[in-house]
């Protein structure tokens, strides 16, 4: 997979823009023009590289409408998706079935995608612990639900365990969950919400025995290793299981490239699929971020290719390029 590099679109006029890499804040820079493949990737800049917790409270409210504007800055974003990642929770922790009284349910799956600037131990879990840490969400007769946080190997799960100072999360390895039937039997029914974070492809099989192991428990899938366009190619069952979480938030960047002139935007859901939100797609227009269109499911590549091919002919007849790149966790280089 050829990787690309994606600085945040964040226009001038917004304060405090710690979105874009240490090398440049107002524009992105693509390694590889020629590359076709898509992908989206917001760069989060953490400027203290120890891992720190950062407490940011929010409430959610069913009838709370979302604000379409998209993150100006890291605080925010993590705000918008505790906001909308709670929302998809609240319901199916606070609606218990009853066990042989009705058929089968579906298992609750969310999807976050909040890409980072780079995949170091330090800079995930504190991501995690940001967004996870008092989430405001609970079960009818406990005070909080407690998360359980299933790391993609040994490094960030021992990393975490160090970091975490809440007593609602707990931390472990996903390569060696099930592994210990005991000892994983006692992790997983433990847990209300069980969390996969930037796993790999590889590991689709050992996620759908954790998510069959803890049914009909809520599961999240944060920050995939793969693209959503990649999911049909991971065969019927593991690409059914991967299509299967609903997306309860997430930021894509995008710029279109004309002859003589540059145009940078955003897709962004919110608020879970509960919450009836749409796709919004932003382009900036004056250096702010104008809405252009929505679609109520996620777009399309060519879908999205082809508003932004219209927004670019209104002030250029010849639209050069189009690129909508996706690599949730990747390294950016200071290279322009």
């Amino acid at each position: 997979m050829a990787s690309g590099v994606l600085k945040c679109p964040i226009p001038p006029a917004l304060k405090d823009p710690i979105f874009s890499s240490p090398s440049s804040r107002n524009h992105f820079t693509l390694l590889d023009q020629s590359n076709l493949q898509f992908r989206t990737h917001l760069s989060v800049s953490f400027q203290n590289p120890s891992v720190r917790q950062l407490r940011i409270d929010c409430q959610y409210s069913q009838t709370e409408q979302l604000s379409e504007s998209p993150p100006a800055t890291r605080e925010e974003a993590i705000l918008q998706a505790k906001t909308s990642l709670s929302g998809s929770l609240s319901k199916p922790l606070n609606n218990p079935r009853l066990a042989g009284k009705l058929k089968k349910v579906k298992q609750p799956r969310f999807r976050v995608e909040i890409p980072v600037v780079d995949d170091s131990p330090e800079s995930l879990t504190q991501l995690a612990f940001d967004v996870l840490t008092d989430l405001p969400i609970k079960r009818k007769g406990s005070p909080a639900a407690k998360i359980l946080i299933l790391w993609p190997n040994a490094v960030l799960a021992e990393q975490a365990m160090k970091a975490t100072k809440s007593d609602g999360l707990q931390n472990s390895d996903l390569s060696v969950v099930l592994q210990k039937e005991e000892e994983s039997a006692t992790l997983l029914s433990s847990a209300d919400v069980v969390v996969f974070f930037t796993p790999y492809q590889s590991q689709l099989q050992t996620m759908r025995a954790v998510a069959n192991a803890v049914y009909p428990k809520p599961l999240v899938v944060f920050n995939p290793k793969w693209s959503y366009e990649e999911e049909s190619e991971f065969g019927d069952q593991l690409g059914t299981f991967a299509g299967s979480f609903d997306v309860a938030y997430s930021f894509m960047g995008l710029e279109v490239r004309g002859i003589l002139s540059r145009r940078k935007g955003v897709v962004l859901k919110k608020g879970g699929p509960e919450s009836g939100e749409g796709w919004v797609v932003s382009v900036e227009e004056n250096g702010e971020l104008k809405v252009i269109t929505r679609f109520k499911k996620r777009p399309t590549v060519g879908e999205v290719e082809n508003v932004l091919y219209n927004v670019m002919a209104v002030n250029s007849p010849v639209t050069k390029s189009v690129k909508f790149v996706r690599d949730l966790v990747s390294n950016v280089t200071r290279k322009k």
